[in-house]
C-alpha cells in the first residue's frame, strides 16, 4: 500500500477467479466472498473473469485486509529456499448475507 498510485487502481484485496468457476459457485463480480485454505480463512472482493485459468485462482497479498500468505504454505521450496507462497488449494464460498467475513487463521 505504499506504492503511489496502488491505491487509486486497486484500493482493497480482491480475488481473480474464472467466469465458468464463478459460475458453477454462485459468485459475482464484485462480491465479497470467503478463501479458505487448511490453514485458515479470509476474506476477499471476487474478480471475474478470464484473466485465471479455470480451476485456478489469484490473488495480490501485499493488501492488509486479506493478508493471504497467512493461509498459504510457507514451507520452504528445497533448491531455491524460498516459501510456497504462490502454491496453495483453496476452497471459495459465498458469505451469509454478504456481511464481513471475520478471519480464521489458525
Amino acid at each position: 500500500m505504499r506504492a503511489p498510485g496502488l491505491k487509486e487502481i486497486a484500493g482493497e484485496s480482491f480475488i481473480e477467479i474464472h467466469c465458468k468457476d464463478a459460475d458453477r459457485l454462485g459468485i459475482s463480480d464484485g462480491e465479497r466472498i470467503i478463501v479458505r485454505s487448511r490453514r485458515g480463512a479470509i476474506d476477499a472482493t471476487a474478480r471475474v473473469g478470464r484473466k485465471v485459468s479455470e480451476g485456478e485462482t489469484w490473488m495480490p497479498f501485499h493488501f492488509p485486509d486479506s493478508p493471504v500468505n497467512r493461509i498459504t504454505n510457507a514451507v520452504f521450496d528445497e533448491f531455491a529456499r524460498i516459501p510456497e507462497y504462490k502454491v496453495c488449494a483453496v476452497k471459495l464460498e459465498k458469505m451469509a448475507g454478504n456481511k464481513q467475513y471475520k478471519r480464521q487463521l489458525l
